[in-house]
């Protein structure tokens, strides 16, 4: 079942407009889809992400839009402030509830490996994955068990098990998980003649992204 979520109707586009509606503890945002005419909304900024923590990011949101009859949305994308970490704009796309659609799901995995206990890694290349599904059976999230991965052993896309309406996009071989050895410690330790001048080691700090 679709969660409710109220917008207004933004027919000021400037600047001075749009400033004031974030002040006001709105979001701007824009609605389109398919055949549709794009409209320009604003959403309380609270409601949207109470939705999203709620109800996963793929959640099906019937958006009332005053003035207009309510449609079945889901949020396409988003900007985020990044100093201020505050949601500065939201894209809704019009789904077809009776339509296929695909859609990229977290992909987490569960459980602690016999490898891991055994001193190894667990590896996880991938965080989400591509799933083609009617709107309403899209999954919130594909659950993977890791527990009986031992040292050297690995789960691809083909050993998931579909538990629902819905199936899988990425490559079947595409690793999901692994539990790789432990990484040998390297010995520091050197043979050097007492008598030699220390080495003088000069850092260079990497810049991060």
């Amino acid at each position: 079942m679709a969660v409710k979520l109220n917008a207004q109707k933004r027919e000021d586009l400037a600047k001075s407009a749009t400033n004031e509606i974030r002040n006001s503890g709105r979001i701007p945002a824009i609605v389109y889809g398919k055949n549709k005419d794009p409209k320009t909304v604003s959403v309380d900024s609270v409601d949207l992400v109470k939705t999203v923590r709620d109800e996963g990011r793929n959640a099906i949101i019937s958006l009332q839009v005053e003035g207009s009859d309510s449609v079945d949305v889901m949020l396409h994308d988003y900007q985020i402030d990044p100093i201020k970490d505050d949601l500065l704009h939201a894209d809704f796309y019009i789904v077809n509830m009776s339509e296929e659609m695909d859609v990229e799901v977290s992909l987490r995995l569960d459980g602690e490996s016999k490898g891991e206990k055994e001193g190894g890694v667990l590896q996880q290349p991938f965080y989400e994955i591509q799933v083609r599904a009617k709107p309403s059976d899209i999954p919130e999230e594909i659950v993977v068990d890791v527990s009986e991965l031992d040292v050297n052993d690995s789960l691809s896309v083909s050993d998931l098990k579909v538990t629902g309406n819905y199936e899988f996009l990425d490559d079947p071989d595409t690793t999901i998980a692994s539990v790789v050895p432990p990484t040998a410690e390297e010995d520091l330790e050197t043979d050097t003649d007492e008598d030699a001048e220390p080495e003088v080691i000069k850092e260079k700090n990497e810049a991060e992204e």
